[in-house]
């Protein structure tokens, strides 16, 4: 049953509301953009995009706040002083992303922003909490917009003893549910998660699954710019990866990290798999493949990312999807596609474009969605994909 807040004007289903959906992701390459048209309740549910842009920071921020958000990801030392500062550069940045992604639309009327994480940590047991942290305050985002805001999405499941990820999963069950296919969503951000939708999960979200896959885009575009010394930041279409030939020692060697055993739910980041692990990666290459190309380095890191995909599969779904229906950014990197289709032969794969939803922005839609149904009072979560107790609606409210 929906929980509604006394203090907001619950809108009519059946009245379209225009939300702004703000996302970063792991790369923290830039501010992901959606201004969509919703209606409808939690299910079914009508979303019109009316439009998308990715603001890299450089274009929209002080040129020094990208590389202070690496910082603070990396777990370098921060004074608290200094967090603030950052927190409320963030917000701006977010904020003004908000105001051009309206520009020749009609105004929005709500802000769902997920911010940006510098810190992710699940749980360690069933008895402790995890803790995860999102720069980009909520209340600055209202008064800069003056719309209300929603953020902050993650606390709530936490608190109910969940990871707090992946939250797409019951965006997908409104988006991709099939009465007859059985499908997985996965996305292909900076680290990669998938959500299974057993066939008629539509109506009763029953069955429904997902957990963080590992990496995706995350090891490939460090190299990428480590080995150009930042000149490009990822692999345009997978091309240079695709000029070279995967390790399988390499990429067996990587599989045995101890995250792709643990069971769901489950959820990671860049503490695990950031400058760190792709340095131990690095070394572990220097001596069982010395010789290895540049070009061979970032196909094993391809296939690194799509073996643990299909690895995952295979351990944790009850039975092969028909369809997979790839999103984010790394579904433009055909090379990655072609590793996946050579570890997972016989699934149909497509990109969510195929599906009439843009590829690069669905997380961003996602959390446009979140917020709707935040001020309807329906829960953001799915406890069977976080491992929550319980389902909760998920986010902080701020007026302007």
């Amino acid at each position: 049953m929906p929980q509604h807040s006394p203090d907001l004007i619950i809108p009519d289903p059946e009245t379209p509301v225009r939300v702004i959906g703000l996302m970063s992701g792991t790369s923290i390459d830039g501010i992901d953009a959606a201004l969509v048209e919703l209606s409808g309740g939690r299910s079914p549910l009508k979303i019109t995009l009316l439009a998308a842009q990715t603001f890299p920071y450089e274009q929209i921020a002080p040129p020094q706040l990208r590389s202070q958000v690496l910082a603070a990801a990396s777990n370098d030392p921060l004074p608290l002083s200094e967090l603030a500062q950052l927190d409320d550069a963030i917000a701006t940045a977010f904020a003004t992303a908000a105001q051009l992604i309206q520009r020749n639309q009609p105004p929005a009327q709500l802000i769902g922003s997920h911010g940006q994480t510098v810190f992710h940590a699940p749980p360690p047991s069933p008895e402790h909490l995890g803790y995860s942290l999102q720069l980009g305050r909520g209340a600055v985002i209202a008064q800069q917009t003056r719309l209300p805001t929603i953020s902050n999405f993650r606390a709530a499941d936490i608190a109910a003893r969940g990871q707090g990820a992946p939250l797409v999963p019951p965006i997908d069950v409104c988006l991709f549910a099939h009465p007859q296919r059985d499908r997985c969503v996965q996305n292909l951000g900076g680290i990669g998660n998938v959500t299974y939708l057993p066939a008629g999960c539509g109506d009763s979200f029953q069955g429904v699954l997902g957990w963080d896959t590992g990496p995706a885009n995350i090891l490939i575009d460090l190299a990428i710019a480590q080995l150009t010394n930042g000149a490009q930041q990822y692999d345009h279409n997978g091309d240079w990866a695709a000029s070279g030939t995967p390790n399988s020692d390499l990429v067996q060697q990587w599989l045995r990290h101890p995250f792709f055993q643990q069971p769901p739910p489950k959820s990671t980041g860049r503490e695990d798999f950031g400058p760190a692990f792709l340095q131990h990666c690095r070394q572990q290459a220097a001596h069982l493949a010395p010789h290895l190309s540049d070009a061979d380095w970032l196909a094993s890191l391809t296939d690194f990312t799509a073996a643990a995909i299909a690895d995952s599969y295979q351990r944790f779904l009850p039975q092969p999807p028909q369809d997979i229906i790839l999103c984010g950014g790394g579904s433009r990197n055909h090379y990655l596609r072609s590793r996946l289709q050579t570890h997972l032969p016989g699934i149909s794969l497509a990109s969510s474009d195929d599906w009439g939803l843009n590829a690069d922005f669905k997380e961003a839609i996602a959390f446009a969605i979140l917020a709707y149904w935040r001020i309807q009072g329906y829960p953001g979560n799915l406890p069977s994909v976080t491992g929550a107790n319980q389902p909760v609606p998920l986010g902080d409210i701020h007026h302007p």
